[in-house]
C-alpha cells in the first residue's frame, strides 16, 4: 500500500513523520493509501522552499504568471472525470456531485487567469500641483491554506490560484482524510512547468496546522473547517501577525413561504440538505415552513427523504452517499439520539441504514425531525450529516427571527414568488450568503465566499476580488519631479 509523499520545492519527498493514517473508501471500506502525519520540520522545509522561490516569482510579470494558470486550467479540464472519480472514492459523494464541485474549483483557476486586470491599482494625476498619486498592489510572501474533507479538489482551488497569480508562493495542507485528489492535482501542477518552490504540499494533521499558524515566515493563512478550530486558527495567526481568513461552521435555515412553488422548492431544499450527505457548509439544515405552508412542506420533505437512494457514489442511481468515516457516522447518530432525548419527533429514521453488499460503508440514511424548537441541540449545533430539522413559523418575521437567533451566519435561503418577501428576507437575515429560490447559495468564483457571525473570522473573504485583496498589500506612491 502506497504511502503518500509531500511536494516540496518541485519534488515529491517522504514525510519525516513516523505516524500514518489509513485513507479508506467510505462506501466500501477499501484501503486506498496511507497518509503520513508530517512534522513541524516538514512544514519548515516547505516554507523555506516557498520563501526562497518568492523573490524570483514576484518579479515574473502578472501576464506571464497567468499563463501557468491557463495551462493548469486546461489540464484540470482534461482530467476532470478522473479527479471526480478520485474524489468519490475518497469522500463518498456521487460522481455528479464530485464533478460539479471540482468544476467550481476550476472556475477559480479560470478567474485567476485574469490577474493582469484584477491586480490593477489606482492613479490620479495632480492630487496637488505637480504631484501624482499611485496605488499599486504587491505580494507579501508565503501563504498557506488548511482545507477540509468535504470538498477535496475544490476548496484548495479557492486559494492557490489567487495566491500564486498575485505573486506569492504557497503551502497547502489538505485534509488527511481525503488527500488523494490533491495529490493528483499537484501532479498536474508540476506538468505546467511552474518554478520549483512556488507551490508546496504538506500532508498531516494537528501538528501541521499548529506549525503553519506559528511559522514566522508565513504571511497569511486561509482555513476552512469547524468554527471551534476556525477560532483557534484566527487567534493564533493573529498572535504572529498573519493575515487570516478563517471560514467556520454553519446552521443554515431555509424558509419556505405559502406562495412558493411547493414541489420545486422542497425538492431544491432537500437537495441542499441531503447533497454530499449533508457534509457541506452550505447545506440546508433547518427547513422552516411558514404558516399554512408547513403541512405541505412536511409531507414533501418526508417523501423526498424516503426516496433517497443510499449507496456507493460511483453506482448509477445513487443519490445519497456515505458519511466520511465511522467516527463521523457515530457523531451524526449521537445528534439523532440527542434530538429524541430532547423531545423532537423522528419522522424518517436513518440510523439503521444499510446497503446490500457494502457492510463496511459509513451509512446514515436521510433523516427528518419535526417538533424541533430553538433551544434543542439539533436546532443549534452543526450536525454535518443528512439530517433535516423541520420548524414552523407563523409569518416571515418569525422565520427571520428563528434564523437570526443562530450563532452562525453562513447562508440562508427563502422560497417565495413574492418580491417583497424576498427583499425583506435578504435585507434582514444575518447571513453572508443568501439564496432566493436557491438552496445552495454558493457564489461564483468572481464573487466573495464567506459567512457572518460565528461562521467567519477575518476581514477579507475567499475568492473573487476579496481573494485578490487578501493576497496583496496596497502601496501608495506619492511623487513629484523637480
Amino acid at each position: 500500500m502506497r504511502v503518500l509523499e509531500n511536494f516540496i520545492n518541485g519534488a515529491w519527498v517522504p514525510s519525516s513523520g513516523t505516524t500514518q493514517l489509513d485513507v479508506k473508501n467510505p462506501a466500501t471500506g477499501e484501503l486506498l493509501a496511507r497518509v503520513p502525519l508530517s512534522t513541524a520540520g516538514d512544514v519548515d522545509a516547505a516554507v523555506r522552499a516557498a520563501k526562497a522561490a518568492f523573490p524570483a516569482w514576484r518579479a515574473v510579470p502578472p501576464v506571464q504568471r497567468a499563463r501557468y494558470l491557463f495551462k493548469l486550467k486546461n489540464l484540470l479540464e482534461q482530467h476532470r472525470e478522473e479527479i471526480a472519480g478520485i474524489c468519490t472514492s475518497e469522500h463518498g459523494k456521487t460522481l455528479a456531485e464530485s464533478a460539479s464541485d471540482f468544476g467550481r474549483g476550476i472556475e477559480n483557476v479560470e478567474h485567476a487567469c485574469g490577474i493582469p486586470t484584477l491586480l490593477m491599482g489606482q492613479s490620479l494625476e495632480d492630487v496637488s500641483s505637480g504631484i501624482d498619486c499611485n496605488v499599486v498592489r504587491q505580494p507579501l510572501g508565503v501563504f498557506a491554506a488548511i482545507t477540509p474533507f468535504n470538498f477535496p479538489p475544490m476548496v484548495p482551488l479557492w486559494f492557490l490560484p489567487y495566491a500564486i497569480a498575485t505573486g506569492n508562493t504557497f503551502v497547502l495542507k489538505p485534509s488527511e482524510q481525503v488527500p488523494l485528489s490533491q495529490r493528483r492535482i499537484f501532479e498536474l501542477i508540476a506538468q505546467t512547468g511552474l518554478p520549483a518552490g512556488v507551490v508546496n504540499l504538506v500532508n498531516g494533521g494537528k501538528d501541521v496546522v499548529e506549525a503553519i499558524c506559528a511559522h514566522q515566515d508565513i504571511a497569511g493563512v486561509s482555513f476552512v473547517g469547524s468554527s471551534n478550530v476556525a477560532k483557534i486558527v484566527y487567534r493564533r495567526c493573529g498572535e504572529t501577525g498573519k493575515r487570516v481568513q478563517s471560514l467556520g461552521g454553519a446552521k443554515n435555515f431555509i424558509v419556505i413561504m405559502p406562495d412558493a412553488d411547493m414541489e420545486k422548492s422542497v425538492a431544491n431544499a432537500c437537495e441542499s440538505a441531503y447533497g454530499c450527505a449533508g457534509q457541506r457548509c452550505l447545506a440546508g439544515s433547518v427547513i422552516v415552513g411558514v404558516g399554512e405552508a408547513y403541512e405541505r412542506v412536511r409531507e414533501l420533505v418526508v417523501a423526498h427523504a424516503k426516496a433517497a437512494v443510499l449507496g456507493d457514489g460511483k453506482q448509477p442511481g445513487t443519490t445519497l452517499g456515505p458519511v466520511i468515516s465511522a467516527a463521523h457516522k457515530d457523531k451524526v447518530l449521537s445528534y439523532i439520539e440527542k434530538g429524541l432525548q430532547e423531545g423532537a419527533k423522528l419522522l424518517v429514521d436513518g440510523r439503521n441504514a444499510t446497503v446490500p453488499g457494502l457492510p463496511d460503508g459509513n451509512w446514515v440514511g436521510a433523516t427528518v425531525f419535526e417538533g424541533v424548537t430553538p433551544h434543542m441541540t439539533i436546532a443549534k449545533e452543526e450536525i454535518f450529516g443528512p439530517v433535516v430539522c423541520l420548524m414552523k413559523a407563523k409569518d416571515l418575521a418569525e422565520a427571520v427571527e428563528l434564523a437570526n437567533a443562530s450563532e452562525y451566519g453562513n447562508a440562508s435561503s427563502i422560497y417565495t414568488t413574492n418580491g417583497k418577501s424576498a427583499r425583506e428576507f435578504s435585507t434582514r437575515v444575518q447571513a453572508g450568503m443568501v439564496g432566493v429560490n436557491i438552496g445552495v447559495a454558493a457564489p461564483m468564483s468572481y464573487f466573495p465566499f464567506g459567512g457572518q457571525k460565528g461562521s467567519f473570522f477575518g476581514d477579507l473573504k475567499a475568492h473573487g476580488q476579496q481573494g485578490v485583496d487578501f493576497y496583496t498589500e496596497r502601496k501608495i506612491v506619492i511623487e513629484r519631479w523637480f
